[in-house]
C-alpha cells in the first residue's frame, strides 16, 4: 500500500489539485461551521396530540420562537383536554388549527395548503393512536389529515405508556413510520405520569430542537441519510450476567453528531454505551447482536452506512433465564453460538446496498494487516482501523489513533480527539458521496 506524504491517498492528491468538488467539499467543511442551523425564516408546523406530555409544547413553541421559527399549531381534540389553544396561540403568535370542516379555514387556507406550506412538521407529542393512523395512512380528523396530505418532512416526539411504546403493534407502526421516511426523537427513558419507569418518556423540548434543527440543516450531506451503529453489545449469560467489552461509544456517537452537523439524517443504533446518545436524530437501542442486526435492517436504505459499534463476536448458544449458581459439580459449561456478522451481511446484500459501507476494526497487534484482511472479507469499502491495546490507552479513552483502509490505500492519521476523528471521517464520508 502506497502512503503519500502527510496521509495523503492518491485519490486525495489527485483530487485537491483537479479543483474537484470534492475537495472543495473537504475545504468547506474544514473552513465553515455547517453544524450552526439558523431557523429563521423557518415554518414549522406543529401537531399536538393527546398525551399529558401535551404540557412540554408550550416550552417547545417558546424555543422555537426564539431561534427564529415561524409555529403554526395544530391541536387534536384529544390535547385540548392537556393544553388550550388560546395559550399556543399567544406562544406561537398564531392562529391555532384543530377543525377539518371548519369552513372559514378551508375557505381561507385549506388544509391541504396547510399541510404543504411548512419546512417541516413535528408531532410533539407523538401518541399510539396518532402513530397507528400515521402508518396505516388513517385521515379521521385535521391533524391525521395533515399528516396524510403532505409531502414535507415528518418528525414525531412519541411519548406513551412504557408498556403501549413496547407493545408489538406499536413497534410494527414504528418500523412502517421509519421505512416512510419519518424521523423520530425519543422516547427517552424515565419516569411516567402513570407510575411507571421506562422507555415511553417525551424527550425535552430542548432535544426536539435539536432535532428540528438537524433536519433542517444546510451542509454537504443535506438530504443523505446516514446509518451509524455504535457501543458495545451485551450477550446474556443469565438475568444477572452478559458478555460485553469496555467499548465507550464515545467514537461512535462523535461521529453521528458530526455526520448531523454536515446535514445529514441519522439513524444512530446503539448499544449500552457509557456515553449519553446524540441529540438531534433517530435513536435506536438495542441490546445485543441480534437485536442491532434487526434495528440496522428496519432502518435501512440508506446512503452510507457506518459500523463502529463493537459488537460481540459470540453469544450463549442458550441463555439461562435463571441465574446459574454454584455448584459442587464443578463449573457450569457455557456452550456459545456465533453472532450475525452485520457488516458483512450489509457490505455483501447487493441489491439496497448503501453506497458507501464503512467498518471498524479494533485491534491490538499487526493492525494494518489484520484491518486490511478484514476489509477484504468483509466486502466494506473502508475500514477504520485503531490500536486498542492496553497501552495505547484508546478504548474507552478521549482520543482516538485510526488508519482508513480503502481498496488501494491506507492513510494513518495522527493521534487527536474522538471529535476530531468524527469531523475528519464526517468529512470523507461527505466528499466520497459527492463524488458518487
Amino acid at each position: 500500500m502506497r502512503l503519500l506524504r502527510n496521509g495523503q491517498t492518491r485519490a486525495q492528491h489527485s483530487s485537491r489539485h483537479s479543483g474537484s468538488s470534492r475537495a472543495r467539499i473537504l475545504w468547506s467543511v474544514k473552513h465553515s461551521d455547517w453544524g450552526t442551523t439558523m431557523l429563521s425564516g423557518k415554518r414549522i408546523l406543529l401537531i399536538v396530540t393527546g398525551g399529558i406530555a401535551a404540557f412540554k409544547t408550550p416550552e417547545l413553541i417558546r424555543l422555537l420562537r426564539k431561534s427564529g421559527a415561524a409555529v403554526t399549531p395544530v391541536l387534536t381534540r384529544a390535547a385540548e383536554e392537556f393544553v388550550t389553544p388560546l395559550t399556543l396561540s399567544a406562544l406561537a403568535e398564531e392562529k391555532v388549527y384543530s377543525d377539518l370542516f371548519d369552513l372559514t379555514d378551508e375557505a381561507e387556507m385549506g388544509h391541504i395548503q396547510l399541510s404543504r406550506s411548512a419546512d417541516l412538521v413535528v408531532v410533539a407529542p407523538a401518541t399510539a393512536d396518532m402513530m397507528a393512523k400515521m402508518a396505516n395512512g388513517l385521515a379521521d380528523d385535521l391533524a391525521s389529515t395533515l399528516l396524510l396530505a403532505t409531502d414535507t418532512p415528518v418528525l414525531v416526539a412519541p411519548a406513551m405508556n412504557v408498556r403501549m411504546w413496547q407493545h408489538a403493534a406499536t413497534a410494527r407502526n414504528a418500523a412502517q413510520l421509519r421505512a416512510d421516511g419519518v424521523q423520530f426523537v425519543g422516547p427517552a427513558d424515565g419516569d411516567m405520569a402513570c407510575g411507571e419507569y421506562g422507555p415511553g418518556r417525551m424527550s425535552e423540548p430542548s432535544e426536539i430542537l435539536a432535532a428540528i434543527e438537524a433536519m433542517l440543516a444546510d451542509g454537504p450531506l443535506k438530504g443523505r441519510h446516514i446509518l451509524v451503529t455504535s457501543g458495545p453489545t451485551h450477550e446474556p449469560i443469565d438475568p444477572v450476567r452478559y458478555i460485553a467489552n469496555r467499548s465507550s461509544g464515545a467514537q461512535g456517537t462523535a461521529l453521528a453528531r458530526a455526520l448531523a452537523d454536515l446535514g445529514a439524517r441519522v439513524t444512530f443504533v446503539t448499544g449500552p454505551a457509557d456515553v449519553p446518545p446524540p441529540e438531534g436524530m433517530d435513536v435506536v437501542p438495542v441490546t445485543t447482536a441480534v437485536d442491532m442486526l434487526g434495528a440496522v435492517q428496519a432502518a435501512l436504505p440508506a446512503d452510507a452506512a457506518v459500523f463502529a459499534a463493537a459488537v460481540a463476536d459470540w453469544r450463549m448458544a442458550s441463555a439461562s433465564d435463571q441465574k446459574l449458581k454454584k455448584s459442587k459439580d464443578g463449573q457450569p459449561v457455557l456452550e456459545f453460538a456465533e453472532n450475525p456478522d452485520i457488516l458483512a451481511t450489509v457490505s455483501q446484500m447487493g441489491a439496497g446496498r448503501p453506497g458507501l459501507v464503512v467498518g471498524f476494526a479494533a485491534e491490538t497487534n499487526d493492525v494494518i494487516e489484520n484491518a486490511t484482511a478484514k476489509r477484504a472479507r468483509k466486502q466494506c469499502d473502508w475500514i477504520v482501523a485503531n490500536d486498542v491495546s492496553p497501552a495505547t490507552g484508546i478504548m474507552g479513552g478521549s482520543e482516538n489513533a485510526v488508519t482508513l483502509i480503502s481498496a488501494d490505500d491506507a492513510e494513518s492519521w495522527p493521534r487527536m480527539g474522538k471529535d476530531d476523528v468524527a469531523r475528519r471521517l464526517a468529512a470523507r464520508i461527505a466528499a466520497e458521496l459527492d463524488g458518487k
